[in-house]
Order: structure tokens, then C-alpha cells, then sequence
């Protein structure tokens, strides 16, 4: 089951979704899944070829989800990767929030890759956390 959505109607020149999860690490997956689906037209097309780590912190876990985020829209334009999660655990420290992840994707190839849009950041417009009574929920705004 997909746990993502597009959002129509939010931002009339960015991409809007919803992120669903019945844990945090659920909802920063689904996010992921959104993010890269936003990029490329099957995300199913990028192989696991790289093998990457990832860690960040931040006191409050919206700010956590937006950085991760970003993270992985860096990792794109500076290495010309697209990487998805393929093992993640977020945690709550004395000091806010932490995630660690393994990632996981290859190079950019257009030949190989059904580009849609290129995502140049994930915007704080709109940009919400929010427990529900299934679990998590997020909208997030992409900046293309």
C-alpha cells in the first residue's frame, strides 16, 4: 500500500504531498518514497547499487523530518543520487529527536530514469507534523 499521496491544489508551482505512517519511522519512509516518486516516474527503477549512512538531529521532529528531507535532496544535486531509505530508526533524545538511516540508490541516469521534477528543496510552506489517531501524518511542500 502506497502511504503518500499528492496533493493537488497547495502550491500551484511546487509539488504537495501527505505522508502517512503508524510510526514516525513509517511516516519518515512514506516521506522518503513521496520525495524520490516526485523525482523520478518509477521509483521500483533505481537499484540499491550505493550504499550510503545518514544521521541527523533536531529539537523538535518537524524540523528533523524537513532536514531529512533536504538531506536527501543534497545528496541528489551534489552526487547526482537518488537514494531511498532502506533501513531507518528515529529516536527521542533529552535533547529533542534523532534519525539514523541507511540508504540505499544510484547515479542519476537519464537514459535509464523517467525524470518528472526536479526538486530543488522541501519549502516550510505549510510543512506539518501531526499525530493522529492512525499514527502520523505529514504535508510537506517540494520546491521544482
Amino acid at each position: 500500500m502506497q502511504a503518500y499521496e499528492f496533493l493537488d491544489g497547495i502550491a500551484l508551482a511546487d509539488v504537495a504531498f501527505r505522508a502517512t505512517g503508524e510510526t514516525v519511522d513509517e511516516l519518515f519512509d512514506a516521506a522518503a518514497d513521496a520525495l524520490l516518486a516526485a523525482m523520478v516516474g518509477d521509483p521500483a527503477s533505481v537499484r540499491p547499487a550505493r550504499r550510503e549512512t545518514l544521521a541527523l538531529a533536531a529539537p523538535e521532529l518537524d524540523r528533523l523530518l524537513f532536514a531529512f528531507l533536504n538531506e536527501l535532496v543534497f545528496r541528489k544535486d551534489a552526487r547526482r543520487l537518488f537514494l531511498r531509505p532502506t533501513g531507518l530508526r528515529t529516536s527521542q533524545t533529552g535533547g529533542g529527536w534523532r534519525v539514523e538511516a541507511e540508504l540505499a540508490g544510484e547515479p542519476i541516469a537519464r537514459g535509464r530514469h523517467a525524470l518528472r521534477a526536479d526538486v530543488k528543496a522541501v519549502t516550510l510552506h505549510r510543512f506539518e507534523i501531526r499525530q493522529t489517531d492512525a499514527g502520523w501524518e505529514a504535508t510537506v511542500v517540494l520546491d521544482v
